[in-house]
């Protein structure tokens, strides 16, 4: 009626009533009443706004590679974004009057990709395709820190890498050859462990001819020390022997000094006796035999004088007819006496 309408706004949206080129009112969720001829009105989001995005870029080796992702922004400052770009909303057709609040999007976007841009351009492509979270970060930094994002009153909220991706043809030969270098990997961990057991082996072989080599070392030192103990026990044998034998040529030496010694003084008794001899012989010399033999049968035994008796009966054998001699008489002559008590000789009788 008369062109006097109701509007009324959602809690997200930040609404300013702008009537002959001033604000009249201002704020979020507002309702009211408003008449069109001359009567303006600016909404602002209040949420976050979530912006996809995917471009492509060059690394530092001129390999294009895709970059996916997604920025998260909400408009701080609500004044100052309207003064830049024309949030006009045309409440009965319920859309903007212009299209910067889509292209605002893209302006975000459109800094995001150059400080990708200059970020890519510094990294070969194995590193960029692995530095998804490095190159967010990056982005994240560098978009806060613009003077352009200040200007329009925008506070970016963060940043998501999704992917870095090269072309098919790239991603095929860098899946070629991570494959071959995985294979790779599989054979070199294949012959580490072939080499692994080899040198277990070698080891194991080393170890037990180690082993046969100390116990020779060890059967030849213990030959060694029998043969030395044997060496040392002859070597005592020997040096016994040697005392040995200097002991008994020690000994013969002092029985042949006794021999020579009992030799001489045999002969010096010889000489003693021989000298007595010739000297008895000297003093006899012209004496009667028969006084000789009287003087040799003084002091003799019975026994032997019987004995002297008939050998001098056998030497006058001639002379003697018949000699008897009676059993008690030579019983007699045999015990020391004669028959009767008397003294021998009375008991025989010579015709």
């Amino acid at each position: 009626m008369f062109g006097i309408r109701y509007a009324k706004f959602q809690p997200t949206q930040y609404v300013m009533k702008v009537k002959n080129g001033k604000v009249v009112k201002e704020g979020i969720g507002l309702s009211f009443y408003y008449y069109a001829p001359t009567t303006s009105v600016v909404v602002v989001p209040v949420s976050s706004i979530d912006v996809p995005f995917m471009f492509e870029e060059m690394t530092e080796d001129y390999q294009a590679v895709t970059v996916q992702g997604q920025l998260t922004y909400r408009i701080a400052d609500y004044r100052r974004i309207a003064e830049v770009l024309n949030y006009t909303y045309d409440l009965k057709r319920q859309v903007y009057l212009s299209d910067d609040p889509i292209k605002l999007n893209q302006r975000i976007i459109n800094l995001a990709k150059v400080h990708a841009k200059h970020d890519l351009s510094r990294k070969p492509l194995r590193e960029a395709v692995r530095s998804s979270d490095r190159l967010a970060q990056q982005i994240k930094t560098d978009v806060r820190a613009s003077e352009e994002l200040d200007a329009l009153g925008i506070e970016l909220m963060g940043v998501a890498v999704l992917a870095i991706l090269p072309n098919k043809e790239t991603m095929r030969a860098l899946e070629a050859q991570a494959r071959e270098e995985i294979l790779e990997h599989a054979d070199e961990a294949l012959y580490r462990r072939r080499n692994a057991s080899i040198e277990q082996e070698r080891r194991l072989k080393e170890n037990e001819l180690n082993t046969d080599m100390a116990v020779e070392a060890k059967k030849r030192q213990i030959r060694e020390a029998q043969l030395d103990s044997e060496r040392a026990v002859r070597h005592k044998e020997q040096t016994m022997q040697e005392e040995q034998l200097q002991f008994e040529t020690a000994m013969e030496e002092s029985r042949h000094q006794l021999i020579d010694l009992a030799a001489a003084n045999k002969r010096a008794q010889a000489d003693v006796k021989a000298y007595e001899l010739s000297a008895v012989m000297r003093s006899l010399h012209g004496v009667e035999p028969g006084v000789l033999q009287a003087l040799s049968n003084l002091g003799m035994n019975p026994d032997k004088l019987i004995a002297i008796a008939f050998q001098d009966l056998a030497d006058k054998a001639e002379r003697i007819g018949q000699l008897n001699i009676s059993p008690d008489l030579l019983q007699g002559l045999l015990s020391g006496q004669t028959p009767g008590g008397g003294a021998p000789g009375r008991g025989a009788s010579g015709r």
